[in-house]
């Protein structure tokens, strides 16, 4: 049973990324109240109205900070339960150099604990193929300097192509030595290495902001 100081800490986490991601979004509705709406012709010629108009921009607005705050509060959340378990100087974000290529000059690992250097994704649902590549790269340098890539991904992507993507990185992680948890194995990965079980916490955090607004 995991002790009560990891749970108090992620519910501060996410009452914290909770408090200033309504903010942002709160600043940005008033800024759009300002903006300037002559593109709303291309909409009512595509038959979109202007109220639905207005939705559309504001949802589109919202959803970009919602998948920020979402990557980094998950990305923080995995750091908490690896510091937890292994201490704040040897589970930490580390940056190497690029050895290989000219750009990024340097990768940044999310979380090193001994040699596992993990990459914590919320949910990838990227369908560019350059991204493989980069992430190609990426762990071959990783690799390179005596690390073991290893990619934790709490939520698969729904769309084939992205699906496709996310199968080809699992053989890239594979062949060249290193692991891939996607989906359900993710979070037993985070409960088996830390003791944590984050899920769990998440849903009960979840559950309870749920009963305050009803």
């Amino acid at each position: 049973m995991q002790h009560k100081g990891i749970e108090a800490a992620i519910e501060h986490l996410a009452g914290s990324y909770s408090a200033e991601l309504e903010t942002r979004m709160d600043k940005r509705k008033n800024e759009m109240k300002l903006d300037n709406k002559e593109h709303y012709l291309v909409y009512r010629v595509l038959g979109i109205s202007a109220e639905e108009g207005d939705a559309i921009d504001l949802y589109q607005n919202e959803g970009r900070f919602l998948y920020k705050y979402a990557g980094s509060f998950m990305e923080d959340a995995a750091h908490l339960c690896f510091v937890d378990k292994y201490g704040v100087n040897n589970a930490k974000k580390v940056k190497i150099p690029n050895t290989i290529g000219k750009r990024p000059k340097q990768y940044e690992i999310d979380c090193l604990v001994n040699s596992d250097a993990h990459e914590i994704k919320w949910r990838d649902a990227t369908t560019d193929g350059d991204h493989v590549l980069k992430e190609n790269t990426r762990i071959k340098v990783i690799k390179n300097v005596g690390y073991i890539p290893i990619r934790v991904m709490f939520f698969r992507p729904n769309r084939e192509q992205s699906k496709k993507i996310q199968d080809t990185l699992e053989t890239l992680y594979h062949g060249i030595g290193g692991k891939y948890y996607a989906g359900d194995a993710a979070w037993q990965y985070i409960h088996n290495y830390t003791g944590v079980n984050l899920k769990e916490i998440l849903e009960r955090i979840a559950t309870e902001n749920e009963r305050k607004k009803h």
